[in-house]
């Protein structure tokens, strides 16, 4: 009877052993991005901010997110990460921030990357070109004036 609990025993340890090896790691992060600058025009104006949302979903949970802009033919290039806060730890996010542009910013062509890292270490990078151009002083508020 010892025999047969044993040998039963040992026949589940292959069957345990290989339920564990497939278990998968969790897929990399996927990205969307669904707005660049403002009502996603793809412009960013000098001295103001850039209008930056993306859908991101993360299965090994977010660690990191980097925005990167830097020029198409040029060394001029601003970063801002996030590694604390609201998006940190979460497996779905709406990433909704507005990216500071110098006023000092050439205007030119530049290349946007988006880049999420999870806590397993995986990343994924979203792409998109943006334009920097001159601020033109007007808000994008419209003020309405009434008059009685």
């Amino acid at each position: 009877m010892k025999t047969n609990i044993l040998l039963r025993f040992l026949a589940i340890i292959p069957l345990v052993a290989g339920f564990a090896a497939c278990q998968k790691n969790p897929s990399a992060p996927k990205i969307t991005l669904t707005e660049v600058g403002h009502e996603n025009g793809g412009k960013a104006e000098q001295g103001d901010d850039l209008h930056l949302e993306a859908d991101i979903v993360a299965e090994g949970l977010i660690q990191r997110i980097h925005v990167e802009i830097h020029q198409e033919n040029g060394s001029y290039e601003i970063e801002k990460s996030y590694t604390t806060g609201k998006y940190i730890g979460v497996k779905n996010t709406e990433f909704h921030e507005h990216v500071d542009i110098p006023a000092d910013a050439p205007l030119d062509a530049y290349h946007l990357h988006l880049t999420v890292t999870d806590k397993e270490g995986q990343t994924a990078t979203a792409k998109a070109h943006l334009e920097v151009i001159e601020n033109d002083g007007n808000d994008d508020e419209e003020e309405h004036h009434h008059e009685d």
